[in-house]
C-alpha cells in the first residue's frame, strides 16, 4: 500500500482536513497534498 494512501486514510478517519493536520504537524497544506498524492517522500528529499 503506497504511503499516500494511507496517510489519506487515517487523516479522514480522524475527520480532519488536510489544512487542520498541517497546523497539527507545523507544516503547510501543500505539504500534506503532496504527501497524500505522493509527490514528496516527507523528508525534504525528492524521489
Amino acid at each position: 500500500m503506497d504511503i499516500g494512501v494511507v496517510i489519506k486514510k487515517y487523516r479522514k478517519e480522524a475527520g480532519m482536513t488536510q489544512e487542520e493536520m498541517a497546523n497539527r504537524l507545523g507544516v503547510t497544506t501543500p505539504a500534506v497534498n503532496k504527501w497524500e498524492n505522493s509527490n514528496s517522500n516527507g523528508t525534504g528529499c525528492s524521489r
